[in-house]
């Protein structure tokens, strides 16, 4: 009896440890797959976009202006700013997540026009995309500033729809920087969008990701120089 307890606490021994190894390494496993799977949150970036018209515009004067025309995004932490720059006029929306304010700021020539809108303003300001719903198209990708992106189709409540790419590798830390894509669960590097004085559908696509560290001094709103609106 004595050495059948010997034997037997020694089966015990040797076993119980190689247990927990086997199970400690599946929960491993486990545990990476769910990580890698899971998209990473960029809360410091800088993306370029190019705009342009669709092949069916002539309008020579439209197309330079398009050329001509660049579109910065800047994203650090809670806070996002978006630069929108032509020829004819600028716009600067710098929106804080944190207290879902945005300060809007506008130059046409040498006039400088700055318009503040809290949150309930700003929900107005963008009724048109409340209730979008985003349809995925997982069968059509392309590849945008090096990341994979896959199609989606914002459709409006008024009927009208909007063509977008997206990465599902990386969530911005403000996914309404474009207020129309914060139900989209990535980045959008390409989407479709009216253009202004009824010029028909123009196409912003992101040449360039910068996850470099953003300034502060980015976000910070003019104290002058600016008639308030």
């Amino acid at each position: 009896m004595l050495v059948m307890k010997i034997q037997l606490f020694s089966s015990r021994t040797f076993i119980y440890p190689a247990m927990k190894k086997i199970v400690l390494l599946v929960l491993l496993v486990i545990s990476q797959q769910y990580l890698i799977a899971q998209p990473r949150i960029i809360a410091e970036c800088t993306i370029t976009y190019v705009i342009t018209a669709p092949d069916s515009v002539t309008n020579v004067s439209l197309l330079q202006t398009l050329k001509a025309s660049t579109k910065m995004v800047y994203i650090k932490a809670n806070e996002s700013r978006t630069d929108l720059k032509s020829p004819a006029f600028c716009q600067t929306v710098i929106y804080n997540k944190s207290t879902g304010v945005a300060t809007v700021l506008r130059e046409f020539s040498n006039n400088k026009f700055m318009t503040t809108l809290d949150h309930s303003k700003w929900i107005n300001e963008n009724k048109h995309f409340e209730g979008a719903k985003v349809e995925i198209i997982s069968s059509e990708h392309k590849m945008i500033a090096g990341y994979d992106c896959q199609k989606a189709i914002l459709h409006l409540t008024d009927g009208s729809n909007l063509v977008l790419y997206y990465t599902n590798s990386v969530i911005p830390s403000v996914p309404e920087f474009e207020y129309q894509f914060k139900n989209v669960q990535g980045l959008v590097l390409a989407y479709e969008a009216p253009g202004t004085n009824g010029n028909g559908i123009v196409t912003y696509t992101a040449t360039k990701v910068n996850t470099n560290p953003v300034p502060l001094s980015v976000f910070n709103i003019p104290t002058a120089g600016y008639r308030i609106l």
